[in-house]
Order: structure tokens, then C-alpha cells, then sequence
């Protein structure tokens, strides 16, 4: 119980603040860089630069079609494990009910049978995601240790979650400890390493879409 307290308590707590204050720390570094305003008169029938943003946004969500065959099992995996992962960390009640505590909101739990199902899921898509960065040669020539290390601890809360919901490998409550210990190192993490692209790739491809626009080209 003593590494359960500290994984709920301090560990959490910790985590929580380095989270938050780090996320917004980076939004704010990239807010303030240096902008050159462009000078050069918009092309005729370019969008707004909200719009040719939103645009971008969308557009890359998927490969273009030139790459789209190349790129097929990595984007649909990659897929795969994100919305596993959205539909495991906002879809499971012990998750909500941590959320409501924290922030007020509230919402209804899928079953858990159906949350444990996508959780087996999201792991075997992470696990083939690490295969194909160490299989692919080029993918493992541009990966460094950060990578991989954002794997590790993406994929840490998905197993130790899964092990304390199935009991196995040790005491529920020492598994649960591990499986918060692992989030909070997640949460620690994600502010300094690639992780954090869940948040600033909005930013980057905005960007791109704004420039693109203003000159008539499509992103």
C-alpha cells in the first residue's frame, strides 16, 4: 500500500504539475518565436488564413495519394493505436471517474470488456509500431533514443493497465501502483520529447497551411 499511496499521491501530483506546466511552456515558446510578416500580396481566390489552415489540417491527416500505398500500414496502424489509446484513457470508468475528480467533467463509461478489448488492440499495434521502426531501414537509421523511449512509455500504461485489470503478475494493488507510476512518467515525459506533436502538430500544419495559401498553393 505504501507504493500505491506514493504512486497516487505524490508521484501523481508531481507528474500532473510538470504536465501541465511544461505543455504550456511550450506552447508559449512557440507562440513567441519570431514572425517575418509576409510582404508579398496575396494570390487571387486565397482562402482566409484560417481557413487554408483548417484546410492543411485536415488534408494531412491522410498521405497524399502519391505516398498513400508506401505509407499504408504505418498510417492505418498508427490509427489504430491512437484512437485505442483515446478510446482506453476517455472511455474507461476508473479513468472518468479520475478525470471528474480532477476537472468536474463527466461523461459515460463504455463497457469495460469492450475498453479492455481495444486496450489488447492498442498494444499489439504499438508492439507492431516498434517492429516496423527497427525492421525498416530507413525509419531506424532517422529514430534515436527519444523515439524509442516515447514508445516505452506510451506503451508502459497500456500493459501495466492491462495486467491490473486481469490480475495478473503480481497483487492488484501493486500492479495498479506500477500502472500510475508508469501514466506519471508518461505525463512527465510528454511535454519534452515527440509526444508532445499530439499537441503542437495543429500548430505546424497551420502554419504551413497559412503560407501555402497566401500563395495559392495547395498544401
Amino acid at each position: 500500500m505504501e507504493l500505491l499511496d506514493f504512486a497516487r499521491g505524490p508521484a501523481l501530483a508531481f507528474a500532473l504539475a510538470v504536465f501541465v506546466l511544461g505543455t504550456l511552456w511550450r506552447l508559449v515558446g512557440v507562440l513567441l518565436l519570431p514572425r517575418l510578416p509576409d510582404r508579398s500580396p496575396a494570390r487571387a481566390g486565397a482562402p482566409a488564413p484560417w481557413l487554408a489552415a483548417l484546410r492543411t489540417i485536415v488534408r494531412r491527416m491522410w498521405p497524399r495519394k502519391e505516398f498513400a500505398h508506401a505509407t499504408l500500414f504505418a498510417t492505418v496502424n498508427s490509427y489504430v493505436f491512437h484512437i485505442g489509446l483515446a478510446i482506453v484513457v476517455f472511455g474507461l470508468a476508473p479513468h472518468i471517474l479520475f478525470i471528474r475528480n480532477l476537472t468536474g467533467m463527466n461523461w459515460p463509461a463504455l463497457p469495460s470488456n469492450l475498453v479492455y478489448g481495444v486496450g489488447v488492440i492498442t498494444l499489439a499495434a504499438l508492439v507492431a509500431a516498434l517492429a516496423r521502426r527497427l525492421s525498416h531501414p530507413v525509419v531506424r537509421l532517422l529514430s534515436h533514443g527519444g523515439d524509442y523511449l516515447s514508445w516505452l512509455l506510451t506503451t508502459l500504461p497500456v500493459l501495466t493497465g492491462l495486467l491490473a485489470t486481469s490480475h495478473l503478475g503480481a497483487r492488484y494493488e501493486t500492479l495498479l501502483a506500477l500502472h500510475i507510476l508508469s501514466v506519471a512518467a508518461f505525463l512527465v515525459w510528454f511535454p519534452f520529447g515527440k509526444l508532445m506533436h499530439a499537441v503542437l502538430f495543429a500548430f505546424s500544419r497551420g502554419a504551413t497551411g497559412v503560407r501555402f495559401g497566401h500563395r495559392g498553393v495547395k498544401a
